[in-house]
């Protein structure tokens, strides 16, 4: 080591003997494993469960909680329609919540003729403010046990937050947030009242963990939502309900046709997105496992990829690099 000092000091290049000699050293190696042994842990911890759930025998929810029904929001078409399709195979009932439109309509027809043996539940509506969508779920559902939920309604309003309509963004919200708060607090009551064993899901975002400029609301409302599923997930547990959030990589569906602004980035990821088909045995592989799950190329890179850099640091490279992003500088013509 100090002969190793000495011939830096004097600008000459120590020998590879020296060279090990210092990497090897106590000290050195010491300084490396604890640098890094956060990281190791951290990859471990997190791979270990990924890893399991992609292995993992896809559970029967209808044997797991002795069930009959389940319900489904945003089930007229995408990951909903093909939820509600997976848990027919399962031999339960389903309730299917969602807009009063024609996917809806299609799906329940689908569904009855794939399955007449068992009993769907149109409820159309508009999670909406001001709208009582959770009474109508209420009356239709009053004479049923119902003891899985996937709370998967959702959308996305694109642009920045001062040029959308408040109205927008407020029903943004109560879409993809808070008629999850309100199925799930109706839901929990009854299932502990009655000491049911049952699930409760929620389809949340890749968006929910990293800055999201140009869909402000979508994301945060993804957050909020993962947060909830694991604030529940320790609350229930021990009841025998599982609760869980997943963050899927890019679907192919028609989430994105109807947006007013489209997004390049959300466009090119989109090119790698997989069919909704694909998505129900892995969300059954994670009900009973995990809290949340990362489910799919993009979703692992980006939470393994941000788990390097602090937040705040994460935050500020997106604020140094907006400006020269195509759709920062198309939408920010208006506000110059």
């Amino acid at each position: 080591g100090n002969s190793f000092n000495k011939m830096t000091m004097q600008g000459t290049c120590p020998s590879p003997d020296e060279m090990a000699s210092f990497w090897m050293s106590p000290y050195v190696v010491a300084m490396i494993s604890i640098f890094a042994f956060p990281t190791v842990f951290w990859l471990t911890m997190y791979l270990i469960p990924q890893v399991f759930m992609c292995i993992r025998p896809i559970p029967n929810l209808k044997e797991r909680y002795d069930a009959k029904w389940a319900l489904v929001t945003g089930a007229g078409s995408g990951i909903g329609k093909a939820l509600a399709f997976k848990l027919a195979t399962q031999g339960l009932n389903v309730v299917l919540v969602s807009l009063d439109d024609e996917y809806l309509k299609a799906t329940i027809k689908e569904l009855k003729e794939s399955y007449p043996d068992l009993e769907f539940r149109c409820i159309g509506v508009t999670f909406s403010p001001g709208v009582n969508y959770l009474q109508q779920i209420e009356e239709a559902t009053k004479d049923i046990e119902i003891k899985i939920i996937f709370n998967n309604a959702g959308f996305i309003v694109t642009g920045f937050l001062d040029q959308t309509p408040l109205g927008k963004l407020l029903a943004n919200i109560e879409c993809n947030a808070t008629a999850s708060v309100n199925i799930t607090h109706w839901a929990l009551q009854k299932m502990v009242k009655n000491k049911w064993k049952g699930c409760i899901v929620f389809t949340s975002s890749v968006a929910g963990f990293i800055p999201t400029p140009f869909a402000a609301m979508y994301a945060s409302t993804k957050a909020f939502v993962s947060q909830m599923a694991c604030s529940l997930h320790i609350e229930v547990q021990n009841l025998g309900i599982d609760v869980c959030a997943v963050h899927p990589s890019p679907v192919a569906s028609n989430f994105y046709d109807k947006v007013d602004h489209k997004i390049e980035l959300m466009e090119a990821a989109q090119k790698a997105a997989v069919p909704p088909e694909d998505l129900p045995n892995e969300i059954f592989r994670s009900i009973g496992a995990c809290a949340l799950r990362d489910m799919g190329g993009m979703a692992w890179s980006t939470r393994m990829g941000t788990f390097f850099l602090p937040f705040n640091f994460f935050t500020e490279l997106f604020t140094a690099a907006a400006p020269y992003l195509p759709d920062y500088k198309k939408h920010n013509q208006t506000r110059l």
